[in-house]
């Protein structure tokens, strides 16, 4: 397993990252999820992303993920970007890129990586409903044994009420000349108090049905 640690634990932990897209945030705010999947033999992964907003111009990253196979060695990454726009603030389309570095590990295992990545998105309208749509690239260099992942993200997604919003997200990973897709939907429910939001949702791999996992966020 250790040539294959990066790649093998950022494939495990598809689905799991949060998207922000190319939107950046506002300078001194913070934006936070932690989230919790499980399949039917409990294989789970545990994932904390963290935006903050260093400047108008600049959000600082953070996305720390763990993965606990029920029958295998434990394992987790953790990746710590920065991401610039590359559009203008008031343009139709968003365009931002991200560069960052980190290190996945299973038992004393330690690999480091870079990140690069690469984002897209745009506001939506239907009528009275608002949503977005962004896609989202990347690939994780693992620069101990010359391997990437190479991802390609994409998430539709629909305010239906104050109160309730939808999403679909197809998740895509390349790794060593094989392709492996997640569908993830979910909805999040936005309570009236509190400044927080719950998610509830779903993931399954499309060439392995059996390779499905529920999913909770806040």
């Amino acid at each position: 397993m250790p040539h294959r640690l990066i790649p093998l634990l950022v494939v495990a932990l598809i689905g799991n990252t949060a998207h922000a897209g190319p939107w950046l945030r506002e300078k001194g705010s913070t934006f936070m999820e932690v989230s919790f999947a499980s399949n039917y033999i409990l294989d789970t992964t545990r994932q904390t992303y963290l935006e903050y907003g260093l400047s108008d111009k600049t959000t600082v990253i953070a996305d720390i993920g763990m993965i606990q196979p029920r029958n295998a060695e434990h394992g987790g990454i953790a990746t710590f970007s920065l991401r610039r726009a590359l559009s203008a603030p008031d343009a139709t389309s968003k365009w931002a890129y991200e560069l960052g570095a980190g290190v996945g590990w299973a038992g004393d295992e330690i690999l480091p990586h870079f990140r690069t990545g690469l984002s897209w998105g745009r506001g939506m309208s239907w009528g009275e409903t608002s949503g977005w749509m962004t896609v989202d690239a990347a690939v994780i260099w693992d620069l101990t044994n010359a391997q990437h992942v190479s991802q390609l993200d994409a998430t539709l997604g629909a305010n239906f009420t104050d109160f309730t919003t939808g999403m679909i997200q197809i998740y895509t990973a390349h790794i060593d000349g094989a392709s492996i897709v997640t569908l993830a939907p979910s909805v999040v429910f936005n309570p009236q108090k509190g400044g927080y939001r719950i998610k509830l949702g779903a993931e399954s791999e499309l060439s392995d049905w059996d390779n499905s996992a529920f999913k909770i966020g806040l």
